[in-house]
């Protein structure tokens, strides 16, 4: 079957998360991706273990699937020229330096679109290309400081937490995918790319959604409810007789029947809870008699009653019971391929479900450098230039007998 984007070559010169989770995402869809790092593989990520597996990080592992790769210095004249000849046929460029990297390089957007006029150029940045902080670097954490998540994660008591995984990273390569979908829309009509300036701290923002409207509307600055829901009660966990478990009640038909399974058919006509506003305004007296009830019955009990009534609520799942649910398995969320270094490698699958042109996992997030000879001889470079790089520090790359050695396939 073809491929989605079957056809669109991307040149990836991210490392992290923000944009290797994109190009992740475009390659998963089926463009041709090639990851550029510098020589010996720049990705900080590669070293970011235990755990490791093959020499390879499971932090590098997650994000770069369905990519060839090539070491390029590109602060070299040779390295800065090798690019150049790469984006002549390419459709997208993303990076994500620091603002005004590329463009001191000599390989900012005004200088690659005059090559390639059909090129779209995305820019990751922790602030963006305008602005008193542009040229601040970018990091997940700082941003979730700063862009008003911590001050709404956590409880009262724990103080501000951070999100479990690098959230603002994720959705700032979720949104620049968008961005970049988009433009190759409009460069169907227009014939002519664009550049993208994505920054860490506009998505962040994007993400408070309602929690920002709230305060926009209201001017009442957003405490921190833990597992609770700031509009809507009783939305949060609940302590079984052997543990946690989270009931969402979503509007007051559901409340009703949840006071049914309880028994307590008196609280829906207390003027105190009847209504989804009173049982916020009311929240910690109604919580308090409803967790009284659930501590008289294990989970597995509750969870079958309320799903019986239609009331959303799930167990909390660890990982190891996240992976061993037969949903994981059902929508194909876990997977596994072939690596050189580490034999199987289980994966995190896609969650796009297309019908006529599927994702699928076709390439092991690679080795650094190991596709550099073969990239640079499809773009018409000679086998006397490689080595001449090589020798020279712009490039160096495995070779087919290296990569035949830590039992690889060679393309």
């Amino acid at each position: 079957m073809s491929k989605a984007l079957e056809g669109i070559k991307v040149i990836d010169l991210t490392r992290v998360l923000a944009g290797p989770y994109c190009t992740m995402i475009l390659g998963d869809l089926g463009a041709e991706v090639i990851k550029i790092e510098g020589p010996g593989g720049s990705d900080e990520t590669r070293g970011w273990g235990p755990p490791n597996i093959g020499g390879e990080s499971a932090y590098y592992l997650c994000a770069n699937r369905n990519k060839r790769a090539m070491t390029l210095n590109l602060k070299t004249s040779a390295g800065k020229e090798i690019l150049k000849e790469l984006i002549k046929d390419a459709d997208v460029i993303i990076n994500n330096f620091k603002t005004g990297t590329m463009e001191k390089w000599g390989l900012g957007y005004e200088v690659l679109s005059a090559l390639n006029p059909r090129l779209i150029y995305a820019s990751i940045s922790g602030f963006g290309h305008t602005g008193p902080y542009k040229n601040e670097p970018g990091y997940d954490y700082i941003v979730q400081a700063m862009g008003g998540l911590m001050s709404i994660t956590g409880s009262q008591e724990s103080g501000p937490m951070k999100v479990g995984v690098a959230i603002t990273d994720i959705a700032t390569g979720l949104y620049t995918a968008i961005g970049i979908l988009a433009s190759l829309q409009e460069r169907l009509r227009s014939g002519i790319g664009q550049a993208i300036d994505l920054a860490l701290f506009d998505s962040q923002i994007s993400l408070l959604a309602n929690v920002a409207s709230n305060y926009l509307v209201s001017g009442v600055v957003p405490k921190r409810y833990g597992n609770e829901h700031p509009n809507i009660v009783p939305y949060q966990t609940f302590a079984a007789l052997d543990g946690d478990m989270v009931v969402a009640v979503g509007n007051d038909q559901q409340f009703a029947k949840l006071c049914t399974i309880l028994n307590r058919p008196e609280w829906p006509e207390d003027v105190r809870f009847a209504t989804n506003p009173m049982r916020v305004a009311n929240r910690q007296e109604l919580c308090s008699l409803l967790q009284e009830e659930f501590q008289k019955q294990v989970i597995e009990d509750w969870l079958f009653a309320l799903k019986q009534s239609g009331i959303p609520c799930a167990p909390i799942y660890n990982m190891e019971q996240l992976f061993a649910d037969p949903q994981v398995e059902a929508r194909g969320m876990k997977e596994e391929i072939n690596h050189p270094t580490a034999g199987k490698v289980p994966l995190v699958g896609s969650p796009l479900k297309l019908s006529r042109t599927p994702v699928s996992i076709r390439k092991h997030p690679p080795l650094a450098g190991e596709h550099t000879i073969e990239i640079l001889t499809e773009h018409g470079f000679s086998q006397a230039q490689i080595d001449t790089w090589i020798e020279e520090g712009t490039i160096d790359a495995l070779s087919a007998i290296e990569t035949k050695k830590v039992g690889g396939d060679v393309r």
